[in-house]
């Protein structure tokens, strides 16, 4: 039996997110080498496949053996609801561990803003430091069109004293000490080794947070290559659901319009 999944790859060489059939899972893993899985996969040049959540605590429970590495939480058309999104964390965490040994899945939601320009990611900050509060192993950034929104997330995301590539075109992080106890006993690390691990990978090899980026309409089209190039961003994919609308071919199937191809 296959299921219906994506593959996120490592950036290599542009590579993208792109559609494939998953097969039986292979073996679990004697013991995690990291804390998300996600990363801990793509670290060692394999594929990561992923599955989309919402709700509360029932939900993540029953998801808490889902055959994917990683969930992606909707919260871009599901309610930005930060106390709902703790409570699917936690029902992961009664509902594991992992069929890997992972203590959950890799958590990585998606926000309801927009990467259309440094102003609006600048404004909305502080959804990606509630977001990592509660435990969550990263950030998945839609309609990712400007560079300069793009790097106030991976800002956004980082504390101010890891300094791995930090400078006058990449400023130091600007997430805030107050959330770290919480998302450390989700992790299930002491605080302290939270604080150490809770980066932007690969910009820091240690770092256990993962973001990513939509390149999902033609706007962000144009600016793949920069957008790409941020430091501190694991992964891009493209959404052909607002990449046909943003093109004129609004519910567009496979095979797409030659336009949606070469995109």
């Amino acid at each position: 039996m296959t299921r219906r999944s994506a593959l996120i790859a490592p950036w290599l060489g542009g590579s993208l997110m792109m559609a494939l059939e998953r097969s039986a899972a292979a073996p679990p893993a004697a013991k995690p080498k990291r804390i998300n899985k996600a990363i801990e996969l793509l670290e060692s040049g394999q594929p990561m496949y992923y599955t989309m959540g919402t709700g509360g605590y029932n939900e993540g429970r029953k998801m808490a053996q889902t055959w994917a590495d990683t969930i992606i939480y909707d919260m871009e058309h599901g309610p930005f609801d930060i106390t709902a999104l703790g409570e699917f964390i936690r029902g992961l965490e009664d509902g594991g561990p992992t069929k890997s040994g992972h203590r959950t899945p890799a958590v990585i939601p998606q926000l309801p803003v927009g990467g259309w320009d440094e102003a609006t990611m600048q404004a909305n900050y502080w959804m990606i430091h509630q977001t990592l509060d509660m435990g969550a192993h990263g950030i998945h950034l839609c309609h990712a069109g400007d560079p300069g929104a793009i790097r106030v997330m991976v800002r956004s995301a980082r504390y101010p004293f890891n300094r791995i590539g930090v400078n006058p075109e990449a400023p130091e992080g600007r997430r805030g000490s107050g959330g770290q106890d919480r998302a450390a006993h989700v992790w299930g690390v002491p605080t302290a080794e939270y604080l150490r691990k809770a980066d932007v990978w690969p910009l820091n090899p240690e770092g256990e947070i993962l973001l990513g980026i939509k390149v999902e309409d033609k706007y962000a089209l144009a600016n793949t290559e920069k957008s790409t190039a941020v430091p501190g961003i694991g992964f891009a994919e493209w959404g052909p659901g607002d990449m046909g609308m943003s093109m004129g071919h609004p519910g567009a199937r496979e095979p797409y319009p030659l336009d949606m191809q070469r995109a």
